[in-house]
């Protein structure tokens, strides 16, 4: 493979499809396109800005390079941000926008950032509480027109300046083997640690991940873009749309997901099961709402879709039904995601088989792929092509890498996609990187010789006090299967059994409640209720039949609050913090193994 910067997209789109909908974003309610030839313009003009500034690469080393780091949703101004970074060989630090101040603190100080670009006020106020804290930062760059406050734009240099000249031969001397960005990944606990990717790593990884999973070249095609780009999952995919011409549209935020979806009629987009299984407990609290034959009919599909398999036919009755259950019902599901939905590729997390058999039965088809920031990310993905998918797995490995399982079944990746380490910290990548070998932390196993299926995190294995090990994420995301289970944390390290946090979900409980003619008053009332304590109890005995003696659930405890990434159980890609919660809730695990 012959590897390019990530920045030769722009060239790439202009010389091959350029397009007049390169970058979209709703501004005062109405949808601004930026084309291909204006994104190249505006990118050139802030990298003019930048070098004006004295940002440079200096020489293309982490340490001697300047640091420049973005906080914001995603808009158009996040990639001509990031584009105008690289186009002179500083290296781009991306932070969630969910960072908390000392988080911010830390990578800014860790990273020595000289510059900052944020998206609004309160971002803004965030950085500019912590400037005394920070000795490298200069200044900070703001993308909304806020008053007192420096306007991105202000930064644009004119074409006729000296920097223009300059700039392209800046340009043409950035070797791909550069740093394109440092991301501080937040992990479940202990400080953030920066993940040095090279163009050549993410360039590579866009590239096998077109193959693997062909995202032919398709001037024309639109994707909604709302996972965050500071994510390495988005950041990749955004460079498939651009090396391939698919226009991307930035929806506004979460909560208007659903019209953007509509509004804009996307042949796709990426996301997080969190927000798949969102989106269905939002679908089937529309059916609830639904009386007499629509009620049938509604579950009677939801029924048969809970049984689809996509690697054998169910047989002509079977699939006579599947497709009246598509034109009646899941037709409708189709419209509210735009109508277009060709792909959803969902990573980050373990998506459950459910979730998965019932998407695609409605010819929504949703793909599972796997990897960590460590190696650009993509390791393995379920394809398009007939048998290329396994319900249940992340998929086969993409082109190009090479994958292993050590001894403890820990997954072993090898290719020009693994990080070059950690910034700053050789002795953390020397832990994680042997001969070549990126150590990922997760546990998995091959299915059919072909499919990997993670099984856990490594470091979430625990042993109980008879020394038996457990695996808490099948468990939980098996029980998650209930629709009355929003939320749940395996428990019982050290101890005689399993336990588990519960956090029901309160919507079909409180439907549930008034059913059986139960008041629901609070949630803090309502878990404690005994009526609703018997239910949980019978939900959890259905579910442990699936598991072994020593992996099944004898006590658990409802709690009143879903864990979110403002009260701190979540990290900002919603995974969960076990320790937090451990140590949040010690009350509740206590009162588990209290007898």
């Amino acid at each position: 493979m012959e590897f390019r910067r990530l920045f030769d997209c722009v060239d790439h789109q202009l010389a091959n499809f350029p397009t007049e909908a390169m970058l979209v974003a709703k501004e005062k309610g109405e949808w601004v396109k930026h084309s291909t030839q204006e994104v190249a313009d505006t990118v050139n003009a802030l990298s003019a800005g930048l070098l004006q500034l004295g940002v440079s690469g200096h020489d293309f080393s982490p340490e001697g390079s300047d640091k420049i780091a973005i906080i914001s949703n995603n808009r158009p101004e996040w990639v001509f941000a990031d584009l105008a970074v690289q186009q002179i060989g500083a290296i781009l630090v991306p932070l969630y926008p969910t960072t908390n101040p000392l988080e911010v603190e830390f990578i800014l100080n860790n990273a020595a950032v000289k510059y900052v670009f944020v998206s609004n006020q309160e971002m803004y106020d965030k950085v500019n509480t912590l400037r005394s804290k920070v000795p490298s930062l200069k200044d900070v760059f703001v993308f909304d027109e806020i008053p007192n406050t420096k306007h991105w734009k202000s930064l644009l240099v004119d074409k006729s300046s000296a920097q223009f000249e300059k700039l392209e031969a800046i340009k043409a001397s950035i070797p791909a083997s550069h740093l394109a960005t440092i991301i501080y990944t937040s992990g479940t606990t202990g400080t953030p640690k920066g993940v040095m990717l090279t163009h050549k790593n993410i360039y590579s990884n866009v590239m096998m991940s077109k193959e693997s999973f062909p995202f032919n070249d398709a001037p024309g095609s639109k994707v909604l873009s709302f996972l965050p780009l500071n994510h390495i999952f988005e950041k990749a995919c955004t460079y498939i749309y651009l090396f391939s011409g698919i226009s991307i549209y930035y929806a506004e935020n979460l909560e208007t997901i659903g019209d953007n979806l509509r509004e804009v009629k996307p042949d796709g987009f990426t996301t997080v099961p969190r927000l798949l299984e969102k989106v269905f407990e939002k679908i089937m609290s529309k059916g609830k709402e639904l009386t007499g034959t629509k009620r049938k009919l509604f579950y009677w599909a939801v029924d048969l879709a809970d049984r689809y398999d996509n690697t054998q036919s169910g047989g002509i009755w079977y699939n006579l039904q599947l497709a009246l259950a598509n034109k009646l019902i899941f037709s409708k599901w189709r419209e509210a995601l735009g109508g277009r939905v060709s792909f959803v590729v969902t990573g980050g997390a373990a998506c459950q088989i459910k979730l998965l058999r019932i998407f695609n039965a409605a010819q929504i088809p949703v793909y599972e792929g796997y990897g960590p920031t460590e190696n650009s990310p993509v390791i393995t993905v379920n394809r398009q092509a007939p048998g290329g998918m396994k319900f249940g797995t992340v998929g086969p490995v993409t082109s190009g890498q090479e994958v292993k399982l050590a001894e403890d079944g820990e997954i072993c990746v090898k290719g020009p996609s693994v990080m070059e380490g950690y910034y700053l910290r050789p002795d953390l990548t020397q832990e994680v990187i042997i001969d070549g070998w990126l150590h990922t932390g997760d546990i998995g196993v091959w299915v059919d010789k072909k499919f990997l299926k993670i099984t856990d995190r490594k470091k979430e294995l625990f042993k109980t006090s008879g020394g038996k090990y457990v695996a808490p994420q099948p468990i939980e995301n098996r029980c998650k299967e209930s629709p009355f289970i929003e939320q749940m944390m395996v428990v019982g390290a050290d101890q005689k059994f399993v336990g588990a946090l519960i956090v029901p979900s309160f919507e079909t409980l409180q439907d549930w409640m008034r059913e059986k003619g139960l008041q629901f008053t609070t949630n803090e009332d309502v878990v404690h209720h005994p009526r609703v304590l018997e239910l949980y109890k019978e939900i959890i005995e259905s579910f442990n039949g699936y598991f072994n003696h020593v992996e099944q659930i004898k006590k658990f405890e409802l709690l009143p609050r879903e864990w979110t990434i403002d009260s701190g159980e979540m990290t900002p890609k919603l995974s969960l913090k076990r320790k937090v919660v451990m140590e949040k809730y010690k009350d509740a695990i206590e009162r588990i193994y209290s007898e």
